[in-house]
């Protein structure tokens, strides 16, 4: 059986927590990406495959400090799927998702979440490294505006951001337009 490269043999969820995508504090395009994320949980849950949810715990007085409100997972996960946590970018480093996805036979995955310039593009990184193929569609990730920097850089609004995360993930990722270009297949064993 050959797998179409816009397939995805599993769901990676990046931190999408309640700091990050509801109230005051949410990033600019939550609503857009809370809709992203539902479709592909919907849609990789009807195809059976994993889904995997990173959560971010955030030093002591953080947002997402451990045990906080807005360190809880925005989606609640399924009973038969994961939760990782982690403490930096890479949901790779010192976790077990390696493992889980290998354990699965999962060669592809879709992965969405935030912030599309720290976690999610660290872990994508990390998962093409690992030889992972990564589909990531451009609604199913978020980030904040980036204030201005030192000298004359100006700030740069939250898409445009989120797109130069996109870019800067080479041509290695399969980027599609919207969460409901993604197709799931779970992975056949014989």
């Amino acid at each position: 059986m050959t797998q179409d490269d816009s397939t995805a043999q599993a769901l990676v969820v990046v931190d999408v927590q309640k700091a990050f995508i509801t109230g005051a504090d949410a990033v600019p395009d939550h609503r857009q990406l809370q809709g992203a994320v539902e479709i592909l949980l919907e849609n990789a849950r009807a195809a059976n495959v994993p889904v995997i949810f990173l959560q971010n715990d955030g030093v002591p007085g953080a947002v997402d400090e451990p045990n906080s409100d807005g360190w809880q997972l925005f989606f609640p996960p399924g009973v038969h799927e994961a939760v990782v946590r982690k403490s930096g970018d890479n949901g790779f480093d010192g976790t077990g998702l390696e493992d889980m996805l290998r354990r699965h036979g999962v060669r592809s995955m879709a992965i969405c979440g935030m912030l599309s310039e720290m976690c999610l593009a660290a872990t994508a990184r990390a998962a093409l490294e690992k030889g992972f193929s990564v589909i990531l569609s451009h609604d199913g990730h978020a980030t904040y505006d980036v204030p201005a920097g030192p000298g004359n850089s100006q700030a740069v609004p939250a898409r445009m951001a989120a797109r130069a995360a996109e870019w800067s993930l080479g041509d290695e990722i399969i980027l599609l337009a919207a969460a409901g270009d993604v197709r799931f297949e779970a992975v056949r064993r014989a």
